[in-house]
């Protein structure tokens, strides 16, 4: 009989240990056959503009505007804040911008085509990332993607159903121009394999709007959280870390410290505070968690958000991806996620 008991025992420590592995839902099949995605290589094409004769120029502007009808108005007006039809001025600028050594442009421009002389990797990442959104939401249509030079202006560029991608800000964080242009604490998410993760949560953002009445800091954290929450499903085999853009030191920062964290939060009811300065605190990019603690990462937030979303779906396993980023009402996730740290 004592055998018999020890076996049983045995067996459910087996069976509570497989349980714990497989923590967390599976939410897109194992087959989902994946739409390729192809990067407009923008980037490469502008590279080979004729610098020091003005009708080469021209030429290959008029190239330009040809092969690239879509893109290529956009970033003479939004990049180089150009308008598009002074075609004098653009000849004049164009090759200027391409071979600044002030502000660093040539050589950053040249560091661009090295790093991403081969972006196979992220097209099969944005491949397998889009396939599953469109699995969740089949109405979705997957954007045209162009690689492209921003000089330092911006990682991630929408318009209508195109997606650009600013490859000179993914250069690496060591890159010698971002102490230029950025403070450290923005470093850590200027590296190309951020590129994918930077992608879709900036599309998710765009395409699952706000759509709560309140505006307390539980119902904004809330919110990002269900969005980052999404992201981690997408990119499943990505640690939660990279997820977030941080470190894994600060990842684990966050996980040792959770219990202390949200005692604090309740404590000082800020949950339901909506003072801009609060909001900006929690969910904002910065070096810290002012409101928290100096040793705490930026955007503490949007990863409580998560970790509440995470613990509702875990214990609600009725209710879909579509209807959890559906669900307005913050207080309701909160109450029906049992969450405690």
């Amino acid at each position: 009989m004592m055998i018999d008991n020890f076996k049983y025992t045995i067996l459910l420590l087996v069976l509570c240990a497989l349980t714990a592995c497989q923590r967390g839902r599976t939410y897109f099949p194992k087959d989902l056959e994946a739409e390729h995605v192809q990067l407009v290589r923008f980037d490469k094409a502008l590279m080979n503009v004729q610098k020091d004769d003005a009708q080469g120029t021209w030429d290959d502007i008029r190239v330009l505007y040809e092969e690239y009808p879509a893109f290529m108005p956009l970033w003479v007006e939004d990049i180089l804040g150009i308008p598009s039809a002074d075609t004098a001025y653009l000849v004049q600028q164009l090759p200027a911008f391409l071979n600044d050594t002030v502000y660093g442009f040539k050589a950053t421009n040249e560091r661009e085509q090295e790093v991403f002389a081969d972006v196979s990797d992220i097209e099969q990442d944005l491949s397998k990332a889009f396939s599953r959104i469109q699995w969740l939401y089949p109405e979705t249509e997957i954007p045209h993607f162009y690689l492209f030079i921003s000089g330092f202006q911006t990682p991630i560029y929408f318009e209508e159903d195109l997606i650009g991608i600013g490859g000179d800000m993914y250069l690496g964080s060591d890159y010698e121009y971002y102490n230029r242009v950025v403070y450290d604490y923005q470093k850590q998410t200027m590296r190309k394999e951020c590129i994918p993760v930077d992608v879709v949560s900036a599309y998710l953002f765009r395409t699952l709007p706000y759509t709560s009445s309140k505006s307390r800091l539980l119902d904004q954290m809330m919110y990002r959280g269900k969005v980052m929450y999404l992201v981690a499903q997408i990119f499943d085999e990505l640690p939660g870390y990279e997820v977030m853009g941080w470190t894994k030191e600060q990842w684990d920062w966050c996980v040792t410290n959770e219990r202390g964290i949200w005692h604090l939060v309740m404590d000082k009811r800020d949950l339901f505070k909506t003072e801009s300065l609060v909001l900006t605190s929690y969910l904002n990019d910065g070096p810290f968690t002012s409101e928290v603690s100096q040793d705490s990462p930026g955007r503490l937030g949007i990863w409580l958000g998560w970790r509440i979303a995470e613990s509702y779906m875990e214990h609600n396993e009725n209710v879909s991806l579509q209807e959890l980023m559906a669900e307005p009402d913050a207080q309701k996730i909160l109450e029906l996620s049992f969450y405690k740290p």
